[in-house]
C-alpha cells in the first residue's frame, strides 16, 4: 500500500452515525440488494458485466438518502450510475426508490468511497464523478477531514476517462473556496467554466428539498465542473 493511500485512509471524511432502516427500506433492500448492490469484498468490477451493456458510467460519492441520484438515473436511462454511501438507511432508501420507480441503470455500494475506488473501479472507466454537499467540516481544526483534498482528487483523476468530469457542489462558501483552490491547483484538470469560475447548476443535477430551503433562507450554492485533460 502506498504512503499516499495510507494517508487518505488515516483521516476519515465521514462519521458513521447510528440509524436503522425503516421496515419499507429493509423490505426494498432485501428485495433489490442481490441485483442492485455491489460488494467491496468482491473486488474489481467489470462495468459491462454489471450493467449488461457498455454505456457512460457516473459515480456519485455520498448520495445521502438517494432521492437526487435516483432522479438522475431515471432521467438518463442511456447512462449507468453507481452510488457510494456509508450510511445504511440511505442505501435502504435508495433501494426503495429503485423499487418504486423501476430503475434498472443504478447500482450501489454501502462502503467507504476511497476503498471502493481503489479496490473496485477500473482506471479510466468513469465519465463523471459527482460529490454533492459533502460534510463541510466547518470548524477550522477539522478542515483536514474534508473529502476534497489533493490526494483524493488525483485518485478520482485515475478513475476518469480523458474528458471525464468532476462535478462538486456545496452550500458552504468557505468549502466552495477550498474546493476551487484544490481543483485549480490539481494537475490534469481544467475548469469547464474558465479559470476560477463557478458553474451554473447543470440541468441534470436536481434541486433538493434541502437546497430549496437554503435558498429561501438566502444561502448560496456553488457548483464546480472540472474536466480531466489528456495525459
Amino acid at each position: 500500500m502506498s504512503e499516499e493511500n495510507t494517508k487518505m485512509r488515516r483521516i476519515r471524511s465521514f462519521v458513521l452515525r447510528t440509524g436503522r432502516m425503516t421496515e419499507g427500506q429493509k423490505r426494498s433492500y432485501d428485495l433489490h440488494w442481490p441485483s442492485k448492490g455491489l460488494e467491496l469484498e468482491k473486488g474489481a468490477i467489470d462495468l459491462d458485466e454489471v450493467f449488461g451493456r457498455r454505456a457512460p458510467t457516473v459515480l456519485e460519492i455520498g448520495f445521502g438518502m438517494g432521492d437526487s441520484l435516483a432522479t438522475m438515473a431515471a432521467a438518463a436511462p442511456e447512462k449507468n450510475f453507481i452510488g457510494v454511501e456509508v450510511h445504511s438507511p440511505g442505501v435502504g432508501r435508495l433501494m426503495h426508490l429503485i423499487d418504486e420507480s423501476g430503475i434498472e441503470n443504478l447500482r450501489a455500494y454501502c462502503d467507504d468511497a476511497v476503498e471502493v475506488l481503489e479496490r473496485c473501479i477500473a482506471d479510466e472507466s468513469l465519465s463523471r464523478v459527482q460529490v454533492y454537499f459533502p460534510d463541510p467540516w466547518h470548524k477550522k481544526r477539522h478542515h483536514k477531514r474534508r473529502l476534497i483534498q489533493p490526494e483524493f482528487v488525483q485518485l478520482l483523476r485515475k478513475k476518469l476517462q480523458p474528458g471525464g468530469v468532476i462535478h462538486l457542489a456545496t452550500d458552504w462558501e468557505n468549502y466552495a473556496e477550498h474546493m476551487m483552490e484544490v481543483m485549480s491547483a490539481a494537475p490534469g484538470f481544467t475548469n469547464c467554466e474558465g479559470e476560477g469560475q463557478f458553474a451554473p447548476r447543470p440541468d441534470y443535477r436536481p434541486v433538493t428539498k434541502f437546497e430549496r430551503r437554503g435558498e429561501r433562507l438566502g444561502h448560496g450554492v456553488w457548483d464546480l465542473l472540472f474536466e480531466k485533460t489528456a495525459d
